[in-house]
């Protein structure tokens, strides 16, 4: 969980304050006892000495308050992002001679921010008409070590807070499905994710339903059940008195499978009509379901038009939903549908570096940048990765490095160098043929959209380990023997149509560099 930055200065500087203060009275006292009658020869040596601590202090706090106006203007100009994985490590130690002194425990902080923002900082100083020239960043293992622990000694988590409030919520037990890890606080924010992560804040904000349904969608692992998780923690926090109640579609489903069999489907539509928040989670999953999705249906009609809030996700957009109702499609997409795009190797090192900070053992700087280029493909592996190469080093007493990461993690590395998607065979196919990734989709058979198609299926069932109904799937909701026919005929094609196996051979070059 993230610290508060000024929180953490004030507290610094109060145990600065005071170490100078009984330093000086130390020193007082000795003067004292030495030669009682000091002070009748020297009348105003104390008093100068305590003018110019007082000066030094006064000194000190106003260029803290420099730095504090610093980096809230660097902030607006680089972003949250960047601001918190560069910028906010960095803490205040001092000045000299109109130079503010930072420290920071991480050599990469230390070496990105003198490479990429020193000048900036500079500039932003000038604008600011602050009586600063310049500024030097020091690497310290251990001396910010005490200050970090004595700020999340003073600030426990605010999920210790939100877990005792679940007592007054019973559908927020984290026997319901919630984790209590997934918070907003330790949600790393990037350009992939910061439109979902704002709708989700704005959610959670408003007296009314903001955006209805909040509907979020991605790819597996990459964030979407951390942020709805989020929402119903922070809900709760906020107004412990909204019932909220967090489910997948599965589990939906299979309860209103379970009132059918009992004949007690009244009591099933109370319980779900009469919450204030409904979270669905992998809305996908009552796809072809026809029973479930005209329940679904009615209940998300009598809470829209009761004003309740309804966030739902899946790993698609509601347009692109196969086997969903139209009239259910529709109302998918009435309120704000935020798409989670793929990571960027800011955000996977943001969040390895958010990672570090809730373990003992020491992992490189150089490793985490290791991990960020290799493990690309989601969240959910890249954590995985860290903590798998986090509990070698316990158990077997090792040093993290990037030898031992790459030793220990090589089955997933390899993994991950090869791993092709349908999604990405689609796109790169249809890029080659200049076409329009929905035709992969669509019902048109023109041979201008059919063969690259056609392509397509191939090329997904030989890159990808995906059975043929799940390719189907993925081309519309195609059937199986559909696919089978398609693999069948490239195969054939390929033997006698030269040109063809040229295009199928560069596309599958294509797709290997990727």
């Amino acid at each position: 969980m993230e610290k508060d930055f000024y929180k953490k200065e004030e507290i610094s500087q109060i145990g600065r304050e005071t170490t100078i203060q009984e330093d000086t009275k130390q020193i007082d006292n000795s003067s004292i006892s030495a030669s009682p009658h000091s002070d009748k020869h020297y009348p105003d040596k104390h008093q100068s000495d305590e003018h110019q601590s007082d000066e030094h202090q006064s000194d000190e706090h106003q260029s803290d308050e420099h730095w504090a106006q610093i980096s809230n203007h660097i902030r607006k100009e680089i972003g949250d992002t960047a601001w918190r994985n560069w910028i906010k490590p960095l803490h205040f130690a001092g000045v000299e001679s109109e130079i503010i002194q930072l420290e920071t425990t991480s050599r990469l902080v230390r070496d990105r921010v003198s490479s990429h923002y020193s000048d900036k900082l500079r500039i932003i100083a000038k604008t600011l008409s602050l009586p600063i020239s310049g500024f030097e960043i020091e690497w310290s293992e251990k001396s910010l070590i005490m200050d970090a622990n004595a700020a999340h000694t003073s600030n426990p988590p605010r999920i210790t807070k939100m877990q005792e409030s679940v007592r007054n919520n019973p559908a927020l037990s984290p026997t319901h499905g919630l984790d209590p890890r997934f918070t907003f606080s330790n949600f790393i924010v990037g350009k992939p994710n910061e439109l979902a992560f704002a709708a989700a804040r704005r959610v959670v904000e408003s007296a009314t339903a903001a955006f209805n349904p909040l509907f979020l969608y991605s790819g597996v692992g990459l964030g979407k059940t951390h942020l709805m998780h989020a929402i119903a923690w922070e809900v709760n926090a906020r107004q412990p008195s909204r019932k909220v109640m967090y489910l997948s579609a599965e589990k939906f489903m299979y309860r209103f499978i379970q009132a059918l069999r009992h004949h007690d489907t009244m009591t099933f539509k109370e319980q779900f009509r009469s919450v204030d928040v409904l979270m669905i989670d992998d809305v996908q999953f009552i796809s072809g379901k026809e029973s479930t999705q005209e329940e679904f249906f009615h209940t998300f009609n009598a809470l829209v038009d009761e004003g309740k809030q309804v966030v739902l996700s899946a790993d698609k957009s509601p347009t692109d939903l196969s086997g969903m109702e139209e009239r259910l499609r529709s109302r998918l997409g009435w309120g704000m549908v935020a798409d989670i795009h793929a990571t960027t190797y800011e955000l996977r090192l943001g969040i390895l570096i958010s990672k570090r900070d809730s373990v003992v053992v020491n992992v490189p700087d150089a490793v985490l940048e290791f991990l960020a280029h290799k493990i690309t493909s989601n969240i959910r592996e890249l954590e995985g990765a860290f903590n798998r190469i986090v509990a070698h080093a316990s158990l077997v007493g090792t040093t993290i490095t990037v030898e031992m990461a790459r030793e220990t993690l090589a089955d997933l590395i390899r993994a991950s160098s090869r791993r092709v998607t349908v999604d990405d065979i689609q796109k790169q196919v249809s890029k080659h043929f200049s076409i329009r990734t929905s035709d992969m989709f669509s019902a048109r058979r023109a041979r201008s959209i059919a063969r690259p198609r056609q392509i397509a299926m191939y090329l997904a069932k030989n890159l990808t380990t995906s059975s043929y109904p799940e390719i189907g799937r993925k081309f519309g909701g195609r059937d199986h023997t559909t696919i089978m026919h398609a693999v069948k005929k490239i195969e054939e094609l390929l033997i006698h149509d030269s040109e063809l196996s040229d295009d199928v051979e560069l596309l599958r070059s294509l797709l290997s560099d990727n």
